[in-house]
């Protein structure tokens, strides 16, 4: 007991950490983890993941509100069309076909994954793009932010532009979460990161915010079906809550690159799984 207690902990401080540096929330992290290493049933799964993305959430939130790294008004705006989209993709489900639906946002994520790699290489890119012009939408929202960046010790203000491209990109992500059950952290990120043109950090941040908007509004449903084991949620959550907390602090002191780094392995992991799945092969 004392032992899966720990162990519990452990994951839940390593997702914690990863999810909000990455601004995935660590479910996508922790499902794999109880489900392949240790043997516990999908459902229960998906149902400590549920707990792990609010916890992260909960967590990163706190830190990334205090230091002002997060976007309020971007996570607002962008959290109606979250919203629509996953009540559009529950009326539509069984619909469309999910083979061609897992195959469709694969190939949207791993175009995704492509586009952050080219952005490796100009090491301008990196820190305030000043070229990136604020477009009519985003000045009448107030959309566009500035943040002070621990690593580069300076003020950046940004730009937001393409705020249509971003809002449908959400839908999107709405959409693959009502229609297939997966998070959709990754969308979230893309959407801020590579349409909208908002620098990474706040990109990470602001989506911490959303997906437990998102989460808790489905954590209802597993806990009243019983697919949330207290046993194994509680612990979890706990490390999770130090974690995010702790990722938080990490996050704000590396360079984009090395936060490029880590998240392109996991988003090529991501857009393979869903294609192999197009195929009905699970990894």
């Amino acid at each position: 007991m004392t032992t899966n207690l720990l162990l519990m902990l452990i994951i839940g401080l390593f997702a914690g950490t990863m999810g909000a540096i990455l601004g995935i929330g660590g479910g996508m992290l922790v499902t794999p983890i109880l489900t392949i290493a240790l043997g516990l049933d999908i459902k229960y799964a998906i149902g400590a993941g549920i707990i792990v993305v609010i916890a992260t959430s909960s967590g990163a939130t706190i830190a990334f509100l205090k230091d002002e790294m997060l976007n309020l008004r971007v996570a607002m705006f962008l959290e109606i069309a979250t919203t629509l989209g996953a009540v559009a993709g529950a009326a539509l489900n069984g619909v469309i076909p999910k083979s061609i639906l897992y195959i469709l946002f694969s190939l949207l994520v791993l175009n995704s994954s492509w586009k952050m790699i080219k952005k490796l290489r100009p090491a301008a890119g990196q820190q305030a793009l000043p070229d990136v012009q604020s477009d009519y939408l985003a000045t009448k929202l107030r959309l566009n932010g500035n943040y002070y960046d621990k690593a580069l010790h300076r003020d950046i203000s940004y730009q937001v532009r393409n705020v249509p491209g971003g809002f449908l990109m959400m839908l999107v992500a709405g959409l693959a979460s009502g229609l297939l059950g997966i998070g959709s952290g990754a969308f979230k990120v893309i959407a801020m990161d590579n349409i909208m043109q908002m620098p990474l950090k706040p990109s990470s941040a602001t989506s911490n915010l959303m997906m437990g908007v998102t989460a808790a509004a489905s954590a209802t449903v597993y806990f009243f079906n019983g697919t949330i084991l207290p046993q194994i949620a509680v612990p979890l959550a706990v490390g999770v809550v130090f974690g995010a907390t702790l990722g938080s602090r990490i996050m704000q002191h590396l360079q984009p690159k090395v936060i490029r780094l880590i998240f392109i392995p996991i988003l090529l992991y991501l857009g393979v799984q869903m294609f192999l799945k197009g195929f009905g092969v699970n990894i």
